[in-house]
């Protein structure tokens, strides 16, 4: 299974569904908390192309996007492809 890497906030609803969803999966993931760790978010703008908010998922080497683009792969049944080693 390829490195899944997540930036999250215990603040948000949507990291939350994130990784619920991976977690369903049985996926294991790194998260870097941005809210507790905050020296890591200019990192996490800079993979994520400018993007500042959370969660930003990457997938190896695939900026993903947030959460509705990780359940949008799901829907489109590429989620388990891009998963896949």
């Amino acid at each position: 299974m390829k490195k899944v890497e997540i930036y999250t906030s215990p603040l948000c609803g949507f990291c939350h569904r994130a990784k619920s969803l991976l977690n369903q999966k049985g996926v294991q993931f790194e998260e870097t908390d941005v809210l507790s760790n905050p020296d890591e978010k200019p990192a996490m703008i800079k993979r994520a192309d400018g993007a500042r908010t959370v969660p930003q998922i990457f997938i190896g080497d695939i900026h993903v996007g947030g959460c509705d683009e990780l359940f949008a792969l799901e829907r489109a049944g590429h989620l388990d492809g891009m998963l896949a080693a």
